[in-house]
């Protein structure tokens, strides 16, 4: 249950009035270290995929690898995005105070435009339903939406639509910062909710069109909803790690005294509640394919419940929800930076295996093997997201200062 105090009766913690907030300098400083990141997790990024395709090639196990590194990173800025359409969409006002670095995650989206091309070269070596000569009957009859040139045209629009919708939503907060119009936050509000019908959409058949298809054979209507559970558990995974740095790095962190205790509570509280609906979607996924019996669907279940896929997928279970889901269920945890962050980077962790365990075993159905090329693309796609993170945040406010429920958040206690 929460509630929300009277700004000038707070506790310490949350010692910030709405004059000092509004007033304070909330930019990150030159020397603060999320601004230095830009160009050095920029150059990582650039020398890691680099090395990705000079030590693996242009096989299939290559571009698989890119595949989930590129994936990886791209949940993080759909996940930012999707978080900001859902704050403006509920009309939430404790979250406006960290909303500002989900909206960077947003804008980032740009980036996998041409983060889009190498997988755009690699549809030929990845996707089995390219081999138009060699179809058995099952997948020639989805030919008429598994071709390349739908594939490519697809993909396109959805980086468009997605960069469109970041862009706009975090352009438009940030001129609320200079003129302070109530009429943004009223204008966003309106334009979240078809804006979620148009992420929902692109999300669901951009998961069938990169994921799905590498098994051409296997289908699964709830999959759209899995890949959104990812992406709400990798950006509140990643909102207070960047959080913390904003807070608590550099001499004169500009989050200081203005996120308190109460907001990373309710980042954990949604972390919790998404690491469960991930485990209900996977759930009821698994169950009902099952339960239908359907070879075409049982065998992609049947190779990771056997071999050295099996492991993964045990551990997948165990990493992803059995041991998040009772760290995340003490109060404590949620209110403790460090604890929190401590979850939130391991989570971290196995929401790449969660990816890697879903593309790997159609290149590797003989069992796990990992390569060097999984790891040098993994850095790199996300290096190069969190450069772009970075260059993002460096000159605006770290808060909606125009926002006109500031207030609201700075003032926000749990009950």
């Amino acid at each position: 249950m929460s509630g929300h105090g009277d700004a000038k009766a707070v506790t310490q913690d949350h010692a910030v009035t709405q004059d000092h907030a509004v007033t304070k300098d909330l930019s990150l400083p030159a020397g603060h270290p999320l601004a230095r990141m830009a160009p050095i997790a920029g150059g990582v990024g650039v020398l890691a995929l680099a090395a990705t395709f000079l030590l693996g090639g242009a096989d299939k196990a290559t571009y698989a690898s890119y595949l989930v590194g590129f994936f990886y990173a791209l949940t993080l800025a759909l996940g930012g995005l999707v978080f900001v359409l859902i704050q403006f969409a509920s009309r939430a006002g404790w979250s406006v105070a960290v909303r500002r670095l989900a909206e960077h995650a947003a804008g980032t989206l740009p980036l996998f435009a041409l983060l889009f091309v190498p997988l755009a070269l690699g549809v030929q070596a990845l996707y089995p339903w390219t081999d138009v000569e060699h179809l058995d009957a099952i997948v020639e009859g989805k030919t008429a939406f598994l071709n390349p040139t739908g594939w490519l045209v697809r993909g396109v629009a959805y980086v468009a639509l997605w960069s469109l919708l970041g862009w706009f939503f975090r352009r438009r907060s940030l001129s609320q910062d200079a003129d302070a119009r109530p009429e943004t936050t009223r204008k966003l509000q309106s334009l979240s909710a078809p804006a979620l019908i148009v992420f929902g959409v692109t999300v669901t058949f951009a998961s069938f069109d990169w994921l799905m298809s590498i098994d051409p054979h296997w289908y699964s209507t709830i999959f759209g909803v899995y890949v959104f559970a990812g992406c709400m558990v990798a950006i509140l995974a990643f909102l207070p790690l960047v959080t913390i740095a904003g807070e608590r790095w550099g001499d004169k962190p500009p989050l200081a005294g203005v996120v308190t205790v109460e907001h990373y509570h309710d980042v954990g509280k949604l972390l919790f509640g998404f690491v469960v609906f991930w485990a209900y979607i996977a759930f009821s996924q698994f169950m009902l394919i099952w339960y239908g019996a359907i070879p075409e669907e049982t065998a992609w279940y049947a190779e990771r419940l056997h071999g050295s896929w099996r492991g993964a997928t045990l551990a997948l279970a165990i990493g992803h929800f059995v041991l998040p889901f009772f760290i995340l269920l003490m109060r404590s945890v949620k209110r403790n930076r460090v604890q929190l962050a401590a979850v939130s980077a391991w989570l971290l962790v196995v929401h790449y295996l969660d990816l890697y365990w879903l593309v790997m075993p159609a290149v590797h159905p003989e069992g796990f093997a990992p390569r060097l090329t999984d790891l040098t693309a993994w850095i790199g796609a996300t290096a190069l997201f969190f450069a772009a993170f970075c260059w993002l945040a460096r000159r605006p406010a770290m808060v909606p200062v125009g926002d006109p429920r500031l207030p609201e958040s700075l003032s926000f206690e749990n009950m």
